[in-house]
């Protein structure tokens, strides 16, 4: 068939087209159309379905085979036990406090936060900065603990959580800790009357009771650090050079530290230290819109430190909501400012989820893509396919999808029936079971989808199986059952079931015991990006390196609300979308001149590595920082309509490719990546990016001819500004 496909387009070049023929559309017989999305109603948070119509006598959800895995931890060494009924969290910011002995620091914005059996630690970190990397260091500004107990045997305890929040006991020491993000006090009440020890690495200099209630006090450290600890019924401390004791207390405990020398920074503590936060969520009333609502107790308003990308997205300024630029506290995210306000509103620019080119086809490139279209069909082989690996073996699928929107977009239809094809012999046995050698199972003990290579195997599938880099592997996945669903409506119907399993995994909204996945289980909901660490336990908390396979992850999301006629998934994809590429601008794009990071680090990258939740590090997982066109590549592919949005800031791509192209003539230096490099000098000059890549030998596995070649010629002209949040035309007829 293919070789008849070559002589068409032979003929085609030939007599040259002389009509665009219509944009080819895959007919639908009645019984099999789709509804088309409608938009989503104001509820109070649009989700995912919970429930769906049984058809072929298929149920929803769909499980997959249950497995018991021998590599996961055990969740009941520190959930309370009316948690392990419900799915839990496994990318979370607290989630070192469950594994192994549960006492590796977190950062919960200003301070990093260690537990342990008996007490609590907390640290406003110094940064320490070089050219390859820049981290906050722990130290134990202050220990809080039971002065009695010298003896524990029972771990602290996570009694709840939230999207903001963390609640942890420490029940040897009759102490409960609201660790709330953001908060400049860390908050704790003592449930029985205990004597409190609060010790320190530094010397104390001075001490002081602030008022005679002694509801307040004042300590300097040797360090230059001053804390204000408040007590809600009055509180006797004594203290020697380096421990602070109480009497028996019962009651709550507010310290902070003083970020400053100015006098109303700490008339600003006093005034809000009345007012704490035990819980926070984020709800998505709207697309392109997050609310955080937190649940206080005391009395007055709710002070919450604000990172830079909340204060760029915060829109009811004003209404209820005060920012006090005075307030800050150093972080290695940029300054924390200071916001009073029950709730805030944060609204992100709206994307364009498009399955085509946002700008369209250059005229006169169609020949070339369709061209090259028809080689790369024809070198499609579900049956030569040597890898069983969930991320490669998804990265190919989605590959394959990429061309048969390319031949939509392109007018070229008689190519899709192959891809259709091969399409289905890649993703259904993975959808079925009967996938040889690997395939998609069920995690009963945390609530979620692993691999049966990554049950047995922590570290297979790139470690699959202990929930790391969930939304990559299922991402490109998505993406091929979209396209497939697309282009056949009745395939995408019979397995839709298994494809609601896949998407949920990552993008539940739900909680508790009613669902099988734990909610938003990559998604950080307080940083607005996605963390790809799963159960491993690190220094430096939660990591992500690729921004861009998370921005696919939801894009394909978003794709598949559009093929299953779905706008609640459409609006959530769509949204989450956004908000990750706003994320991705904001930290591992490093501009020049920036002040998010120190200058040493910032003259010296134009792209992090792998951010973590304390640490940012220039070199990759697999590539060492000098590889640089490594990690320009990480941080684009797969290149889709969306790439567009996340790299919409013309002055940084130049910025960025002139940074990478003296790396380009390392010895060694793959085809593929160098690929991505031309891609993105295609963004500002298209001519020489399609030269040189045109001279390409080899491209990514996950990448075609085909695919750079439509990103080339779908560039428009550098004045044709479509910077993020000029994508949604209809917004231009809104105000």
């Amino acid at each position: 068939m293919l070789k008849k496909l070559r002589r068409k387009v032979s003929i085609a070049f030939t007599q040259g087209l002389k009509k665009r023929p219509k944009p080819y559309k895959t007919p639908k017989p009645e019984s099999e159309s789709q509804p088309q999305p409608q938009p989503p109603s104001q509820s109070p948070e649009f989700s995912v379905p919970t429930t769906m119509p049984r058809t072929n006598k298929q149920r929803f959800p769909f499980i997959f085979p249950e497995t018991d895995s021998n590599v996961l931890p055990e969740p009941s060494n520190f959930f309370s036990q009316n948690l392990l009924s419900n799915p839990l969290p496994t990318n979370s910011f607290f989630q070192n406090f469950v594994l192994k002995n549960g006492d590796v620091p977190e950062y919960f914005h200003p301070y990093l936060i260690k537990p342990s059996n008996s007490s609590l630690s907390l640290s406003y970190p110094s940064q320490i900065s070089n050219t390859a990397f820049t981290y906050q260091a722990f130290n134990s500004d202050l220990t809080i603990t039971n002065s009695n107990e010298k003896t524990f045997h029972s771990n602290h305890k996570i009694s709840s959580y939230s999207d903001l929040s963390v609640t942890l006991e420490i029940p040897s020491s009759n102490f409960r800790f609201f660790l709330v993000r953001g908060s400049p006090f860390v908050t704790f009440s003592v449930t029985q009357p205990t004597p409190l020890s609060i010790s320190t690495i530094h010397a104390i200099l001075s001490f002081s009771s602030s008022n005679e209630s002694q509801t307040k006090f004042t300590f300097q450290f040797n360090n230059g650090q001053t804390w204000l600890l408040y007590a809600s019924s009055p509180i006797r401390l004594n203290h020697t050079l380096s421990e602070i004791t109480s009497d028996p207390f019962c009651g709550v405990i507010r310290v902070a530290l003083l970020p400053g020398s100015d006098s109303r920074q700490v008339a600003v503590l006093d005034r809000f230290s009345s007012c704490y936060p035990v819980s926070g969520d984020a709800v998505f009333s709207k697309p392109y819109s997050v609310e955080y609502k937190w649940e206080k107790k005391g009395w007055g308003d709710l002070l919450i430190l604000a990172h830079p990308l909340h204060l760029q997205l915060l829109s009811n300024v004003g209404s209820g909501v005060v920012v006090l630029e005075d307030l800050k506290y150093k972080s290695i995210d940029g300054d924390l400012v200071g916001v009073v306000g029950d709730s805030w509103i944060l609204e992100t620019n709206h994307v364009s989820v498009t399955w085509h080119s946002i700008r369209g086809i250059r005229d006169g490139s169609y020949d070339e893509i369709v061209s090259a279209l028809v080689r790369d069909v024809e070198g499609l082989n579900s049956a030569g396919i040597s890898t069983n690996s969930s991320y490669f073996y998804g990265k190919l699928v989605a590959r394959a999808a990429r061309l048969a929107l390319i031949a939509e977009e392109v007018c070229f239809p008689d190519v899709i029936p192959a891809v259709r094809k091969y399409l289905k012999e890649t993703i259904e046995p993975w959808l079925d079971g009967s996938f040889n050698g690997n395939g998609f199972l069920y995690d009963k003990k945390w609530g979620g989808i692993v691999t049966k290579q990554g049950s047995n195997d922590s570290g297979a599938d790139f470690g699959f199986g202990i929930y790391n880099d969930h939304h990559y592997h299922l991402g490109y996945f998505l993406y091929g059952i979209a396209v497939l669903a697309k282009i056949d409506p009745a395939w995408g119907r019979k397995y839709k079931p298994q494809a609601y399993s896949l998407m949920a995994d990552f993008m539940t909204l739900s909680r508790g015991s009613n669902s099988s996945f734990t909610r938003l289980r990559c998604f950080d909901l307080y940083k607005l990006h996605s963390w790809a660490g799963g159960l491993t336990e690190f220094a430096d908390g939660r990591n992500q390196e690729s921004t861009s396979e998370a921005v696919n992850a939801y894009y394909s999301a978003a794709l598949m609300g559009l093929a299953y006629g779905d706008p609640h998934l459409v609006a959530m994809g769509s949204t989450l979308t956004a908000l990750e590429i706003h994320a991705a601008q904001m930290w591992w794009q490093v501009k020049e001149g920036g002040n998010v990071y120190e200058e040493d680090f910032t003259r010296e990258n134009r792209v992090v590595g792998v951010l973590w939740a304390n640490k940012r590090d220039s070199a990759l997982w697999f590539a060492p920082p000098e590889w640089r066109e490594c990690r320009l590549g990480i941080q684009l592919l797969p290149i889709l309509p969306i790439s567009e949005v996340l790299f919409s800031d013309v002055d940084f791509v130049k910025q960025l490719v002139e940074w990478t192209l003296p790396a380009l003539n390392r010895e060694g230096v793959g085809e593929g990546w160098k690929g991505f490099v031309y891609a993105l000098q295609g963004i500002y000059d298209s001519e020489s990016a399609l030269q040189k890549i045109r001279s390409l030998n080899g491209f990514d596995d996950g990448s075609t001819l085909t695919n750079l070649l439509w990103w080339i010629h779908s560039r428009g002209d550098e004045d044709d500004s479509f910077a993020h949040g000029k994508h949604c035309w209809f917004g231009h007829y809104c105000h």
